[in-house]
């Protein structure tokens, strides 16, 4: 279980409160949308079949992740601003059509699922996020189901000999980020072959899996992207 992944964050911050928090900001929604990635990734790799969206379901590992690979303070610092990245999105019109469900449920369902891992440690944080008292009831379940669902994959997968590798530049807050975090999953995580995790300019603020080139892209401008949600909350 890793202890902290915001190293990084001060080295960046240059002893700047604000800059920290907007470091560590972004850092958490990385992470989070890295694992929601990745959820897509082993949904194609192992064949999983999925009843229902398969971003809902990516978006469940993610917050699976968060919960298992986290000692618990930090575990609740990523869950608590991947929360707010939602709801930043969530500032806009939702788009109904899309594949991904609208950003305020994504917010609620991550608060739901985070807290029912652990209820007695985090009933503040979901106080906090304002997690209705009506969905805490079943959170708890929710949470079961779901590692019930995703756990036998991930034990499966540890016999398999395919690794993530980074693929991009080294220097930079995202660069270093992804490079040590995608080293640190390598070691958690095999694969049917090898999957490249790509940081590369896309024109957007996105992150894929392709299902083409079984590669996952973390798009560099998701960091500029981030950092304006930062300073508009």
């Amino acid at each position: 279980m890793k202890q902290s992944i915001f190293g990084l964050v001060m080295a960046a911050s240059v002893g700047s409160s604000v800059a920290a928090d907007e470091n560590e900001f972004v850092i958490s929604n990385l992470a989070s949308v890295l694992y929601h990635e990745l959820g897509h990734a082993i949904i194609d790799q192992m064949q999983l079949p999925i009843f229902g969206q398969e971003e809902d379901a990516a978006d469940v590992l993610s917050v699976l992740l968060i919960d298992r690979l986290y000692q618990e303070e930090n575990a609740q610092a990523v869950a608590y601003d991947a929360a707010f990245g939602f709801d930043a999105e969530a500032q806009s019109q939702p788009i109904f059509w899309d594949t991904h469900g609208p950003d305020e449920q994504r917010y609620f369902n991550l608060i739901c699922l985070f807290y029912g891992a652990n209820p007695d440690e985090r009933d503040d944080l979901a106080q906090e996020l304002g997690l209705p008292e009506e969905r805490a009831i079943s959170c708890e379940e929710e949470f079961e189901i779901a590692s019930d669902s995703w756990g036998p994959v991930l034990d499966e997968m540890a016999e398999l000999k395919g690794q993530l590798v980074y693929k991009g530049p080294e220097t930079g807050l995202y660069a270093e980020f992804l490079s040590q975090e995608v080293g640190f999953l390598a070691d958690q995580f095999r694969f049917p072959i090898d999957i490249d995790v790509k940081l590369e300019d896309c024109g957007e603020a996105n992150a894929y899996y392709d299902l083409q080139d079984q590669s996952i892209t973390m798009c560099s401008e998701f960091e500029g992207h981030l950092k304006e949600q930062f300073s508009n909350f």
